[in-house]
């Protein structure tokens, strides 16, 4: 029974989303500071990087434990923990910069690696949690809710983290950070999330957190479709990262560290994600998901980063911003309401945690590589007489920036030959009939094993 004073069903969601709205905020903030201070003390792209390697490597390591754990707790108490644990990070920061005066940029990796950390904890959860909260009817549109959310932070974030990064400082913007955690904690704790039904075991005993945490593993082998669309997006998020990454050194290196130009071509891209997921939160996507995932990834590719890697001012990067930003909620949510829709909710915090690392446990590596190539290979490549400046200024220019607009460009066409070529494979263009949804088949023994074994002979 649903406790009275708790909200539940897309009322509760409602509330959990405007609460992670005002955290996306505050946590936007604080990034466009950091990256903007991070850049600043070295002008080199690699600190940036090395940023994102530290928060993105811890979590994509810990899925497989993250999602066994998920699984044996209290996916609410889980959420509210994860949140706490970001808030505390950034609370430490800040007493940093007031003591000392400035944050070392060892400082912000480690922060970023604590909070990495917890965050492989908190998709699978949260995820977990909203499929059981809402029909699966609205699995699309609340996937584009929290697109929406995203994006419309970011158009503000940028905004509001450089009006105010002068008159409030860093420090400022840190304290306002904490505030919007506390903010989406009590969001949570007014919602009531359901957990599933007790797994039954054929012989009563728990399987080991060992043999639970390759148990998602296990089940995605069995399931080549679902194999095959991660495969799918471990590809494109290498890619992307090439691109996704260097784009903000591009243009600070190509306007002379206009934070002003940076900010303007933020958050124009944020309102291309708000219009991406508002359109995903009143449509709910195609009836066909996997095209809103595959071909929205071709799209994005040539409409994006490809744009934004051939211009060489403001107006090409913020309509290729725009555009990049636009298709995401729709290539996201999409994929989100196919394995919603797919997995049974007793098994989705080891199962969706694991497709978390399949799918990124690129994107860190990338980025550990993209960074010094940028700055020790592209960049000397494309300056005036440099060994690529003949073959590729014309599309790119040379100078600084040059060489990372090569790499963005790059992405973006490579990223679109990836979407093509998934949707070109049948199993991958075909998975939504290939594998039935989790409520319209009576599972077999309820046993893990007897799971994947009925759902693979489906």
């Amino acid at each position: 029974m649903t406790s009275p004073s708790r909200l539940a069903g897309m009322r509760g969601f409602s509330v959990i989303w405007i609460g992670q709205l005002v955290s996306f905020l505050g946590t936007g903030m604080t990034n466009f500071a950091l990256s903007f201070y991070l850049f600043d003390r070295t002008s080199q792209a690699t600190a940036l990087t090395i940023a994102i390697f530290a928060f993105s490597a811890p979590s994509i390591l810990l899925s497989p434990l993250a999602g066994a754990l998920v699984d044996r707790s209290n996916r609410k108490f889980v959420v509210i923990v994860t949140d706490l644990a970001a808030g505390l990070v950034t609370i430490a920061w800040l007493l940093i910069v007031l003591l000392a005066g400035h944050l070392e940029p060892w400082q912000v990796y480690v922060g970023n690696a604590i909070t990495g950390a917890f965050n492989a904890f908190q998709f699978p959860a949260f995820s977990a949690a909203v499929t059981l909260m809402i029909p699966k009817e609205q699995y699309g549109r609340a996937s584009g809710m929290m697109e929406f959310a995203a994006a419309a932070s970011g158009i503000l974030a940028p905004a509001f983290a450089g009006a105010l990064l002068g008159p409030i400082g860093l420090a400022g913007i840190m304290s306002i950070d904490v505030a919007t955690f506390i903010f989406a904690i009590l969001a949570v704790l007014l919602v009531h999330m359901p957990q599933p039904p007790a797994e039954v075991l054929p012989d009563g005993q728990r399987p080991s957190l060992l043999q639970d945490s390759v148990y998602g593993f296990r089940y995605i082998l069995a399931r080549p479709s679902l194999l095959g669309l991660q495969t799918v997006f471990t590809a494109i998020n290498f890619i992307a990262a090439f691109g996704s990454v260097i784009v903000f050194p591009m243009i600070l290196a190509r306007t002379g560290n206009n934070a002003g130009t940076l900010a303007t071509v933020e958050s124009v891209a944020a309102f291309g994600g708000v219009a991406g997921g508002l359109l995903m939160s009143a449509w709910g996507g195609p009836k066909r998901r996997v095209r809103g995932v595959l071909l929205g990834m071709t799209a994005e590719g040539l409409l994006g980063p490809f744009i934004v890697g051939i211009s060489r001012s403001l107006p090409g990067w913020a309509f290729g911003s725009f555009m990049s930003q636009g298709f995401i909620p729709i290539i996201n949510g999409s994929n989100q309401a196919i394995w919603q829709s797919k997995v049974p909710p007793g098994v989705q915090g080891r199962v969706f945690a694991t497709r978390r690392m399949i799918a990124q446990f690129s994107f860190p590596i990338a980025v550990l590589i993209a960074g010094p190539l940028a700055d020790r290979v592209f960049e000397p490549a494309m300056r005036a007489g440099g060994a690529a400046a003949v073959t590729f200024g014309p599309l790119v220019g040379t100078g600084p920036g040059a060489g990372m607009a090569l790499m963005v460009t790059a992405s973006g066409l490579f990223g679109a030959a990836i979407g093509l070529a998934g949707y070109l494979i049948p199993a991958i263009r075909n998975v939504e009939d290939i594998l039935p949804d989790f409520d319209a088949v009576a599972p077999a023994p309820a046993a893990a094993e007897a799971v994947i074994d009925s759902e693979a002979a489906a």
